[in-house]
């Protein structure tokens, strides 16, 4: 079973204590301007948005908008559209 049909998207808010738990000072950074792109996720990310604003889109239907401060979850093999209305700095951990 395709594992995208069986967990969503997730969006928390994330608390200093959540951050020291998940140690994201060794996660791997990105950022992206503003821009509309087609995105596959081949392993499960977990990511910290530092600054920006984005909506994603899920072929599912379902959609998620985040920004600075949020926890997001994407699962493996999630097919999606990612809109980014405000420049992203985000850092990320995959698996």
């Amino acid at each position: 079973m395709d594992k995208a049909k069986t967990q969503d998207m997730r969006v928390e808010r994330a608390t200093p204590e959540k951050l020291k738990t998940l140690n994201i000072e060794t996660w791997s950074p990105w950022q992206c301007g503003c821009e509309t792109f087609d995105w596959q996720y081949d392993e499960d990310e977990r990511a910290y948005v530092k600054e920006g604003r984005v909506t994603v889109r899920a072929e599912s239907g379902q959609e998620i908008a985040f920004g600075s401060g949020d926890l997001v979850f994407f699962p493996a093999g999630l097919k999606c559209t990612w809109t980014i209305s405000e420049p992203i700095r985000k850092v990320y951990r995959l698996g």
